[in-house]
């Protein structure tokens, strides 16, 4: 199993050469970046080529990018103009792909196989229209990806638009050629229905389509990042149901949510614990 981390985990601080030596201190073979200018600025050529040399350093491989969900008001916080590929006004939605194909561009200088995409926000709504706007703005991306080697990977969210049946269907139904699913077992775990039963239900859908994971946990209440065994998923029926997937080895990404303020654990305290979870996870997976 490869061990390898989002680093969704300190999206509030600028991604350094400094706190990339210490991902991969922790033991962790490689990362998903999190699209965020203030985090990572995919628009900077020198930024890019800064990060590419810190993980040649660290002798880490970047798996993935997860794609921006809004565009920076400033240098220091995420701004609140939301980037949806669901957007129904056709300027808007034009450009946030202009946005979303920057990212993608970071694939030039900086190589990586798959960029994650959030079918629009958290309570997007099973609109004909976005339905729409999502397969005109996912044709386009993914042919644009497809020139430097990049795999779109839509996930699945609470969202109507993005449940895992809703995403199998969508796929089904406009046969959009090499679109793939990112399983976020989290997010999973919130559906409706009985808690034991949501990550097996959530999975089945998407099983055939499912091209890397996002791990994390909760109580099945709020989508709370936290470690695996930290909340209420069975992991050790979660691995079991994983390992159906007929994807070869699939890349199992932790995404975990930054724990801030004056008590918070420093970094390094919380790469600790990720890397304590992966070695329970490790475990169980055989």
């Amino acid at each position: 199993m490869e061990r390898l981390l989002s680093t969704y985990l300190f999206v509030s601080r600028k991604l350094t050469r400094d706190l990339i030596s210490q991902i991969g201190g922790a033991g962790f073979h490689g990362v998903e970046i999190f699209c965020s200018r203030s985090h990572f600025d995919y628009t900077n050529r020198a930024e890019i080529q800064n990060i590419a040399g810190a993980l040649a350093d660290a002798r880490l491989k970047l798996t993935s990018l997860h794609a921006p969900t809004s565009r920076d008001l400033s240098a220091t916080r995420e701004g609140g103009q939301p980037l949806s590929i669901c957007e129904v006004e056709r300027v808007r939605r034009i450009e946030a792909m202009d946005e979303l194909k920057r990212a993608i561009d970071v694939a030039e200088e900086l190589p990586f196989s798959r960029m994650i995409f959030h079918m629009g926000g958290s309570r997007e709504t099973a609109d004909p229209r976005k339905r729409d706007a999502a397969f005109s703005s996912l044709e386009h991306l993914i042919l644009h990806a497809k020139h430097v080697g990049v795999t779109i990977c839509v996930e699945n969210t609470t969202s109507e638009m993005g449940s895992p049946a809703y995403l199998r269907s969508f796929i089904d139904e406009t046969r959009l050629t090499g679109l793939r699913v990112n399983f976020d077992i989290g997010h999973a775990n919130l559906a409706d229905g009985a808690e034991e039963n949501r990550i097996a239900e959530g999975f089945e859908p998407v099983r055939e389509l499912a091209a890397s994971t996002h791990i994390h946990d909760n109580h099945g209440e709020k989508d709370e990042h936290l470690p695996p065994y930290e909340g209420s998923i069975d992991w050790t029926a979660a691995v079991t149901l994983l390992k159906t997937a007929p994807e070869a080895n699939l890349p199992l990404t932790l995404e975990l949510k930054e724990k801030i303020g004056p008590e918070a654990p420093t970094p390094q305290q919380q790469l600790d614990a990720a890397r304590r979870s992966l070695d329970k996870l490790e475990e169980a997976w055989g």
